[in-house]
């Protein structure tokens, strides 16, 4: 049976809430939201739409459902708001089309091996939902879980979970805050937390499809990314990692200098076709340094530029390679094949099953922490 997840105010100390989206229930975002589309009810608790703005007129808007980053209007060169991420105008759809778009993703990001890890000598179970693996919490996972919101001022929202012992079959109650802070320099500031009651795994990531164009119909193909990493996790035609790391060096994984994504994304290569193009976790050699950009993504079409920063170990870039068309987004756009791109900062998949690679164990008195930092800027 379905265990409904029960949420708590995340503890910024801040007493005061801010109205979710203006003064009145049917006020309209700059990016076109009505607030009164994202008004419903899951399991008896009010769904909402939540605005961040910041001094440059830049908005974020956020659904409780999921922690969904819902859309980001960021100026381009010549000063139009764009909205620079996909999504859906309406709850219903966030609730009734199986999607990522811009969820907060646990309890463990990417995937897990047959869904299955040994963790002090007890073999864990989760249920499968990606070609035999746990892909993002397994089917039920917090992508699809309403949290309670609080917001201490215009540009902070903060988002607070609470995920029973054996939800989606994990040991253990956890309590997972995520919050998110416009900042006055146009930063989307991600910060993650989570404490357990048990031994248990936590790898948590944002999975906002970007497209800086503003055109959700526009292929990211042209879009030049940057990625300082000298090597990456390769997979199986599973999508599965299979324990190594490879060297990007003369390899169409190399974005270690600018190239466009479709530079090489068809080329004759083994891991390409596994992936079904760019679907694969890269190892940055940023070491956490959160002041180091540890991806770069531009669009030639408006000159809008994003900067990642994170102090975790790897990001997971996918390309949309299976978006198909069928689901129709904001405004009725149809999402094409490889029309966005996912920057998921986190740790590498199945890393519960591979001890040669950073842990996730999250043990009780400790604190999981994890930061994604989205930076948008301006080429002239």
């Amino acid at each position: 049976m379905k265990r409904t997840l029960l949420c708590g105010l995340a503890a910024l100390g801040v007493a005061a809430v801010i109205p979710a989206c203006g003064d009145a229930a049917g006020d309209t975002t700059l990016s076109g939201l009505s607030r009164e589309r994202f008004r419903s009810e899951v399991n008896g608790r009010r769904t909402d739409l939540y605005t961040l703005t910041n001094a440059q007129g830049m908005e974020v808007c956020i659904t409780d459902f999921g922690a969904r980053i819902v859309s980001i209007m960021v100026p381009d060169r010549t000063g139009v708001l764009r909205d620079v991420v996909l999504g859906f105008d309406n709850i219903d759809d966030y609730r009734n089309i199986p999607s990522d778009f811009g969820a907060a993703i646990g309890r463990y990001a990417n995937r897990i091996a047959g869904g299955r890890f040994v963790l002090d000598g007890d073999t864990v179970r989760l249920p499968v939902n990606n070609f035999g693996h746990c892909l993002h919490g397994g089917p039920d996972g917090w992508q699809y879980r309403l949290c309670e919101a609080q917001r201490p001022d215009a540009q902070t929202l903060a988002l607070t979970l609470h995920s029973p012992d054996g939800d989606a079959g994990f040991p253990g109650a956890v309590t997972a805050k995520i919050v998110y802070r416009l900042t006055d320099d146009n930063a989307v500031d991600i910060s993650y937390e989570a404490t357990a009651d048990r031994p248990t795994v936590v790898n948590m990531t944002n999975h906002s499809y970007f497209n800086l164009s503003g055109d959700p119909a526009h292929p990211i193909l042209d879009h030049v990314l940057t990625i300082a990493a000298d090597g990456y996790t390769s997979v199986d035609s599973t999508f599965m990692t299979l324990g190594r790391i490879d060297p990007v060096e003369g390899t169409p994984f190399d974005f270690r200098q600018p190239t466009a994504i479709g530079a090489r994304i068809d080329a004759d290569d083994e891991q390409l076709r596994n992936g079904h193009g760019y679907d694969h976790n890269w190892v940055l050699s940023t070491a956490g340094d959160l002041s180091r950009p540890a991806a770069r993504l531009v669009s030639p079409v408006t000159g809008i530029a994003l900067e990642v920063f994170t102090d975790e170990p790897g990001v997971q870039v996918y390309v949309g390679n299976f978006l198909d068309g069928t689901v129709r987004g904001k405004g009725g756009v149809s999402y094409a094949r490889r029309t966005a791109v996912c920057l998921e900062t986190q740790h590498y998949p199945d890393s519960p099953n591979k001890p040669q690679w950073p842990s996730t164990v999250l043990r009780p008195g400790e604190t999981y922490r994890s930061r994604c930092i989205y930076k948008f800027s301006v080429d002239k």
